[in-house]
């Protein structure tokens, strides 16, 4: 068990949102914590760079990404226990979410030491309250597996799940990624976000496929909002191995399937494995 009291030491890691497209979308306290920090870690030394010129900050820039990460958490705990102050920003967003900065953190934390996260920027969250579509509950998934044939494993795996879903996507994948949900969701309802807070901002609400025909050829950051599933499914009258089977067909593994099941009858996974291989 480990405590955190953020405010009464002063070698903090600080996880510091920037904009997602709209400079002027940066609180007072990050643009503060970005020039009172020894070192920021970030993304893309470049995009920091443009973002820091603009307000006139001057401080030490440290590449921290997927390829480098594991090498430079050690460094940032050193630093660290010397006393120094790291902030830690990706190139739009909140740090951490679908972006470096996750192994940083698990190592500082390893080690004892305090990670603050400001609130601030992110995409997702505009995206889904300006679409329409029910915000409660909902679950933020991020990117889809890039391969069509895992993205619809993925699919099928949420294809149930009554509750609103979010969606990160690339403008070059962003038709197949419709077919895909289409495919497996049926054609719901959803609202597609571009360049939100960026001058070219346009948001498309409908069905996926009164979508798709109009998204061709756009480009810019993407964010997808897919209604729950509506259908009220009524398993009592399936029997385990009916029931087992319908996801099966759906796509899960039979794993996968049977842990599903469990959950949805509250009823302990040994019993249902069991249950389901005596009478396959």
């Amino acid at each position: 068990m480990m405590s955190q009291k953020s405010y009464q030491v002063s070698n903090n890691l600080y996880l510091i949102p920037t904009p997602i497209g709209n400079l002027e979308d940066i609180t007072i306290r990050s643009l503060n914590l970005l020039k009172e920090v020894d070192a920021i870690l970030c993304e893309d030394t470049r995009v920091t760079g443009s973002l820091l010129k603009k307000y006139d900050i001057h401080n030490h820039l440290i590449s921290c990404h997927e390829y480098n990460e594991d090498k430079v958490k050690y460094e940032v705990v050193t630093m660290l226990k010397e006393g120094k102050k790291i902030g830690l920003v990706t190139d739009q967003g909140s740090p951490i979410i679908s972006d470096p900065g996750y192994k940083v953190v698990q190592e500082v934390i390893r080690n004892n030491l305090n990670v603050i996260a400001l609130p601030g920027a992110t995409a997702f969250v505009p995206a889904l309250i300006s679409s329409g579509i029910f915000p409660s509950k909902f679950l933020f998934y991020g990117f889809l597996n890039a391969k069509s044939s895992k993205q619809i494993g993925e699919l099928n795996q949420l294809k149930y799940l009554p509750y609103t879903i979010i969606f990160y996507e690339a403008p070059h994948r962003i038709e197949k990624t419709l077919d895909n949900m289409k495919q497996v969701f049926g054609d719901r309802e959803i609202a597609l976000c571009r360049e939100l807070s960026k001058v070219y901002e346009e948001i498309f609400r409908g069905k996926i496929s009164e979508i798709k025909d109009n998204i061709i050829g756009k480009k810019g950051e993407m964010v997808l909002v897919v209604e729950g599933c509506q259908d009220r499914v009524d398993y009592s009258e399936l029997s385990v191995l009916e029931h087992i089977d319908l996801y099966i067909e759906d796509g899960l593994s039979e794993k996968d399937a049977i842990k599903k099941v469990a959950k949805e009858r509250n009823v302990a996974k040994s019993i249902i494995y069991k249950e389901y291989h005596e009478h396959k």
